[in-house]
């Protein structure tokens, strides 16, 4: 059975000043190592005269690719804080780069520590983050008489319905929670009295964002 598990969906930025050191920290999917790569070095180009670009990276569903660079700060006081950001939010398929702009004041370990965390934390609130689910679609055809009932159980199981055909019958195609499907077969099927059709496709991924359903 596939297991849930979050995403990065859409990236985005953050910046926080420490001292005079801006420190700007991106995010980005990456489902391998070469687009994580691919993004740093994206990164680089576009603040080239930065002093640092410093990175953290996980790649698959049980974070099986995990790396991490303080690119010249002293060691432990960038890649790895970075990284412990992105096993704490337990997002997965990330890269983050948060990239220093050297202010003239050193800020110590703990200062640094403190600021790439803090940027890495700001960068990842403004992205968009998406849990995937494992469902099923589920297709059901019924006659007119029957498709009030069957919106009214959708609707109580906050199903998200993904499609509604009306012929000379109702075809509704909705996406069900893997573990909740057939439980709710069964709700439909007794609350039609057994005149509903139902079938039931392979396990998927799916999320929901902003009120729709994605599905992979």
């Amino acid at each position: 059975m596939l297991e849930p598990y979050i995403i990065l969906w859409q990236g985005g930025a953050g910046e926080l000043t420490e001292k005079k050191s801006r420190f700007i920290a991106q995010t980005q999917p990456a489902e391998s190592e070469e687009e994580a790569i691919s993004f740093i070095e994206t990164v680089r180009k576009k603040y080239w005269d930065a002093r640092h670009h410093c990175f953290a990276y996980v790649c698959g569903d049980r974070n099986q690719i995990q790396r991490c660079s303080d690119d010249g700060e002293p060691s432990q006081t960038a890649g790895k804080p970075i990284l412990d950001v992105i096993l704490g939010s337990q997002v997965h398929n990330i890269c983050l780069v948060v990239t220093r702009y050297f202010g003239g004041t050193l800020l110590g370990t703990g200062g640094l520590v403190r600021a790439y965390s803090g940027a890495a934390k700001e960068g990842l609130h403004n992205s968009k983050i998406l849990e995937k689910r494992p469902g099923r679609v589920m297709r059901i055809g019924t006659d007119y008489a029957g498709i009030g009932k069957i919106q009214y159980i959708l609707g109580q199981n906050r199903i998200a319905v993904l499609d509604s055909q009306y012929t000379d019958k109702v075809e509704v195609s909705a996406m069900i929670p893997a573990q909740r499907a057939k439980a709710l077969e069964a709700e439909i099927t007794e609350g039609t009295n057994g005149k509903a059709s139902i079938e039931l496709g392979e396990e998927e991924y799916y999320g929901i964002l902003e009120g729709e359903v994605i599905r992979f």
